[in-house]
């Protein structure tokens, strides 16, 4: 379906294009992209709420900077769809998320006017600092660098230690703080009761524009007028607000709040901001999913709800004849439950997604038991280890590609310490749609070298509940990953028992080749032996649930009775499952010839999870053709 635009917005293929209509046209303009937005990911899909409550953002900073010279960095990105439209992107937008097309996110290899590659939060106000402080060292006075950062995003820790350096970098910066009280869910915390403070005094407020004029014209009167003025600027936000302006403590100039959604008067404000030197931050106020209803009042709902009616809101479901799996998230939403009504010391953390993990049953089942500590995964870890010293047993969930941030803490504040944190990985493997900024590929390989920490993968969800009970039993720290999506039994609410750390279980006997699999991937395998078997071949088949530790008597089973075996996992061959089983390999003198399949050392792009394990060659059809390949002896000898 081909998505017309409004008469304006056809016009406009680029920021250049943009500047050609008169201010008092950019309403128009912003009504146009925003009812693109709308018709287009009600067709095709997406992120919704967060980019249609940037749009007339969008327009006044793509009106006012020069860009892609001056430097425009989106935080996360998820709101960079009017951004992408407006930037030469609007006839292939349709493909957007989908596999082969463009990103949904922010990407410099996609479009010159994409300054900085994102997708995990917090990180524009470093990016855009370090582009700043080159321009600095080259001479450049003129380029503007801003970083657009949502509220959820400032309360990651990088952002803190960004705006603390950008405090006395004396750099071309401006901060655009679009402040909407989401992220993907509602944001938690004393930032957000502090920026509350200051959107609602009204005292302050009236006092605002006055000020803000005189700032305007500071530069008549000289360089002393202009420090007597922020003295005074900064005295009366304090005395107002009854508190240090916290940004103004950074030594960033503090201006707003402003009403994010008055584009003319943005293009005023960031006009001005552009003559004033030094670092700046600019406090937006918006609404997440403006100008659409339903996605204003259930912000959540409406982050990313995938195809839907525009006109009466309905999301689009497909309906199943019989009952279907359940999502994995779930299934750890329910199960934590389970166990923690069992089991007093057990407590859950997640850094903002409660939702996306399902840590949101337990938050309303157990509200004094179950912690979102915001975009703060370094946090979540170390949070989780000090619980853990008091006899606590914390379930910390991260998705696997954000787990990432939080490596360090992981090692230094659990493993060494050996303290009894269960994490559990959502979204590992690939995460499909989102991309290479969301896969979790990497967690196997980086988790299995840390001493003290058991590497754990079901394969289904019984398994994960039992992974589940095995862990919170566990003395010590214990990991379990799981990938996004359905699983496999729909009836899965089965009695919980415990698993022996390190045991693996033979799916299926067979003579001619054994697969080994970890994790959700290794119902492929299923798939293929049946394929297979039809053919007149004969695998055998072994879920090896850990990589650490390895099930031993079970590899020294496969390699003693085995001359061609394969791996496979969704996850990074370098250093993981399969380079595992080849380390114990060698390590125990067997001789054998292995193949490996899962993610290649190299960036594999967005799709379908189905489209990308298809392109990785793990999928059924890839694990059958590898058997063959590895068995053609064989094959001729039946």
């Amino acid at each position: 379906m081909l998505i017309e635009p409004g008469k304006l917005l056809a016009q406009i293929n680029s920021p250049a294009d943009l500047k050609q209509f008169r201010k008092d046209q950019l309403v128009q303009i912003c009504e146009e992209l925003r009812q693109y937005i709308i018709d287009s990911v009600s067709v095709y899909g997406g992120h919704f709420g967060a980019s249609l409550g940037v749009v007339e953002l969008t327009v006044a900073l793509h009106y006012v900077l020069n860009t892609p010279s001056d430097q425009l960095i989106w935080d996360v990105g998820h709101q960079a769809y009017g951004h992408k439209i407006l930037t030469g992107r609007r006839e292939t937008f349709h493909t957007n998320r989908l596999y082969k097309g463009i990103s949904g996110f922010p990407k410099r290899k996609e479009s010159e006017y994409d300054a900085f590659g994102v997708g995990h939060s917090s990180t524009s106000i470093s990016a855009a600092l370090g582009m700043a402080m080159a321009s600095k060292y080259k001479g450049d006075e003129l380029k503007q660098h801003v970083a657009v950062i949502g509220d959820g995003s400032m309360t990651g820790g990088m952002a803190f230690e960004a705006m603390n350096h950008a405090g006395v970098s004396d750099t071309n910066m401006i901060i655009v703080l679009n402040d909407n009280c989401m992220s993907i869910d509602p944001n938690v915390g004393a930032l957000r009761d502090y920026l509350t403070d200051i959107t609602t005094s009204q005292t302050y407020n009236r006092f605002k524009d006055d000020l803000w004029r005189i700032l305007g014209k500071f530069s008549k009167f000289g360089s002393s007028a202009q420090e007597v003025i922020s003295k005074v600027e900064g005295a009366v936000k304090s005395a107002l607000l009854h508190q240090s302006n916290l940004f103004e403590s950074l030594n960033l100039r503090y201006f707003g709040p402003v009403d994010g959604h008055d584009v003319n008067h943005l293009v005023e404000v960031m006009n001005d901001l552009k003559k004033i030197p030094g670092p700046k931050i600019l406090h937006c106020l918006t609404v997440k999913g403006k100008g659409y209803d339903l996605a204003e009042k259930d912000q959540t709902k409406w982050h990313a709800p995938g195809k839907f009616d525009k006109i009466t809101g309905e999301i689009a479901k497909k309906v199943y004849d019989t009952p279907q799996p359940p999502k994995y998230q779930d299934v750890f939403g329910h199960t934590i439950v389970e166990l923690a009504e069992e089991n007093d010391s057990i407590m859950g953390v997640t850094p903002a997604m409660p939702s996306g993990s399902s840590m949101n049953i337990m938050m309303k089942a157990m509200p004094d038991r179950a912690f979102d500590v915001g975009i703060a995964e370094q946090h979540a870890v170390t949070f989780s280890a000090g619980l853990a010293t008091q006899g606590m047993k914390p379930f910390c969930n991260i998705y696997s590609t954000f787990m990432q941030r939080a490596y360090d803490q992981v090692v230094h504040d659990v493993c060494l310490q050996n303290l009894p944190v269960v994490f559990c990985l959502d979204r590992a493997g690939f995460a499909g749609a989102d991309g290479p900024t969301h896969h979790g590929a990497y967690d196997l390989a980086f988790f299995r070298c840390v001493p003290n920490l058991v590497v754990a993968a079901p394969m289904n969800e019984e398994e994960l509940r039992n992974m589940m009970y095995s862990a919170s039993i566990y003395e010590g720290p214990y990991s379990i990953r799981y990938p996004r999506g359905q699983g496999v039994m729909p009836d899965w609410r089965k009695p919980m028992r415990e698993i022996t750390t390190g045991q693996g279980r033979i799916v299926k006997e067979g003579e001619d080749v054994a697969i080994l699999t970890i994790g959700h991937i290794g119902n492929y395998a299923v798939e293929a032996c049946d394929k297979l078997t039809k053919e007149g071949l004969d695998p055998a088949h072994y879920d090896m649930r850990f990589v650490k530790p390895l099930d031993e008597e079970m590899l020294h089973e496969v390699f003693g009775k085995f001359k061609k075996v394969i791996t496979v996992e969704d996850g990074c061959l370098m250093g993981g499952f399969g380079s595992a089983v080849l380390e114990w390999m060698m390590d125990n003198d067997y001789q054998a010839q292995v193949k490996r399949l899962g993610i290649p050392d190299e960036v594999v792009e967005h799709g379908t999870q189905l489209e990308l394990h298809k392109e990785c060659g793990m999928d059924s059809e890839g694990i059958v053709a590898a058997v063959k390949k590895m068995t053609e002896a064989i094959s001729a000898n039946h």
